[in-house]
């Protein structure tokens, strides 16, 4: 596996929180030619900053200013040096291997690449009541806007850092800003950009616990998620 030819710089994102169980299982697998590596650090206390500097000091390491993975993931854009980025997981479930796979589109005129678990219909790793939770919020996006996406949860996308900062996403702190992901993928299509859904394998979380845990926090981000995806189709 190499860089693209011709791919400008690339940066890859990771937000974490309490993954020092994950991250040596993560970080080892991104390839050496991604241009610059970020890691926004979200407020942990299981030692997560130590080890990665640990597996590798050049990894750049930021603690994000607020709290939730919206937070963390705009403010990582906004710092980031590349110009086209890639979004990993922390916790394993989203492969590094595929990284040359989800830069492709973007070199060939496509705006968002987005992630996709459920392709094949596989739920490696998820509740049944996750699997059908994820179903239910593609099945919405598709009807409201008209598209053919089988996941729209993954937390594997690569974009233009410029087109991401256009797209003028917001939250609500309140809710940690958990659907800022799905925001993106239904602005973008607003907007007339191109998506690309990319599958890719997915074995679940491979260490620690998930900060959402359990049917109640994971039915609660449902449906603060299917919300989004509704109110957006109607605002502006």
């Amino acid at each position: 596996m190499k860089k693209p030819e011709g791919c400008p710089k690339i940066t890859v994102l990771i937000c974490a929180l309490n993954e020092a169980k994950s991250l040596p299982y993560v970080l080892p697998k991104i390839p050496d030619w991604v241009d610059e590596i970020l890691l926004v650090n979200g407020h942990s206390v299981d030692g997560t900053v130590e080890i990665t500097k640990k597996i590798n000091p050049d990894i750049r390491i930021l603690c994000q200013p607020g709290r939730g993975k919206a937070n963390a993931l705009e403010y990582g854009v906004k710092q980031a040096t590349g110009e086209i980025i890639v979004t990993l997981d922390a916790d394993g479930e989203t492969d590094p291997s595929d990284i040359s796979r989800f830069i492709e589109p973007i070199l060939n005129g496509y705006d968002l690449a987005k992630g996709s678990r459920l392709i094949k219909g596989q739920r490696h790793g998820k509740s049944l009541y996750r699997w059908f939770g994820n179903k239910v919020l593609a099945s919405t996006c598709n009807l409201l806007y008209n598209t053919r996406f089988t996941d729209v949860c993954s937390g594997y996308n690569a974009f233009r850092k410029a087109g991401f900062l256009k797209l003028g996403l917001t939250y609500n702190m309140k809710e940690a800003g958990c659907s800022m992901d799905q925001q993106m993928i239904v602005r973008t299509k607003k907007a007339g950009m191109k998506i690309k859904e990319i599958p890719h394998t997915s074995y679940g979380r491979i260490a620690g616990v998930s900060a959402i845990d359990g049917f109640t926090q994971a039915t609660k981000q449902g449906f603060t998620i299917w919300f989004t995806i509704i109110k957006e189709r109607f605002n502006g």
